[in-house]
């Protein structure tokens, strides 16, 4: 923290390396999301609801309690330790703070809805179909935003001690 917080993080190569190889797997995240979502459903209603309760067109089963369980049990995780490593690099890009907090804010409540709406899809109503396509959309959209923002200030583009900025109110 103490790179970003006195500007060193710029003339850090190394730093910035280390930022950027994260944000590498970062990409690589949130592409194969997107491409695992695709694969299971679609953004349609017919295709959510399908994938939660199984097709016989396509001769699969409905998501048991347990599958659910599972899949929950890591997302929840890996899900809230990567939004809060981006959450946190997030703190030094120049941007306004009130910004960072509706980015950081509907990153997390975005990543919540998208596990949370396949339970109530399943268990609940079908009609959340529409959150789960909702929440993935804007999960995918705030994550995209994260990735690139804090890209072009460890690529060195755009860089100022925005930690300061956010505390002196800027």
């Amino acid at each position: 923290m103490r790179f970003t917080v006195t500007g060193e993080w710029k003339r850090n190569t190394l730093l910035r390396l280390i930022i950027v190889l994260f944000l590498v797997y970062g990409a690589a995240l949130w592409v194969t999301n997107a491409l695992l979502y695709f694969n299971k459903m679609g953004l349609t209603y017919q295709s959510v609801v399908d994938y939660y309760f199984g097709s016989e067109a396509r001769f699969t089963q409905p998501r048991s309690y347990q599958g659910l369980l599972e899949i929950t049990h890591f997302h929840v995780f890996a899900m809230g330790i990567f939004i809060l490593t981006m959450a946190h690099l997030l703190l030094f890009v120049p941007l306004r703070p009130r910004t960072k907090l509706w980015l950081v804010c509907l990153s997390f409540l975005s990543g919540l809805a998208d596990e949370g709406a396949g339970w109530l899809v399943r268990f609940v109503h079908p009609a959340f179909a529409y959150v789960k396509i909702g929440a993935f959309l804007l999960l995918q959209g705030t994550l995209g935003v994260l990735i690139v923002a804090v890209l072009v200030v460890a690529a060195g583009g755009g860089y100022r001690n925005a930690y300061s900025d956010d505390l002196a109110g800027k």
